[in-house]
């Protein structure tokens, strides 16, 4: 009991340390740019000229116009595999309706040829019968 409440102590001011220590303000040193751009204003902002941002419009506008294209593009590449996948299903479908008829249709005939021959069998084995009776 005693080695578990000193191993909790010795956790709890580890807790405490790692706590007081995450509100040190530690420094930050980051590289000195080394060399210093020549269109800065003393704010420290890139100042434009009026070329420069029409360029960068027409630059954006080009590549955002070309991004729209290529969307365009796929999504109809998309929309017309979805279509060629919906006819795949229906061909699909129908060959295989096609061939349950055809299978079906072969079952029926088999059928009446059977129904035919037993007929007809057991019509001969009638008239043998009523004729070996008559005689």
């Amino acid at each position: 009991m005693q080695k578990d409440s000193m191993l909790l102590k010795l956790c709890g001011r580890i807790i405490a340390i790692v706590i007081l220590l995450s509100f040190l303000k530690f420094p930050v040193y980051a590289e000195q740019p080394t060399m210093q751009s020549t269109n800065l204003s003393e704010g420290g902002t890139r100042l434009y000229t009026d070329l420069e941002i029409d360029l960068l419009i027409d630059e954006v506008s080009e590549i955002a116009i070309e991004a729209i294209e290529q969307a365009a593009a796929e999504a109809a590449r998309a929309a017309t595999l979805a279509a060629l996948e919906r006819e795949a299903a229906a061909l699909r479908e129908a060959e295989r309706w096609r061939y349950e008829a055809a299978t079906l249709r072969r079952s029926k005939v088999t059928t009446a040829v059977i129904t035919g021959m037993i007929s007809f069998l057991s019509g001969l084995a009638a008239r043998t019968l009523i004729m070996g009776v008559m005689r």
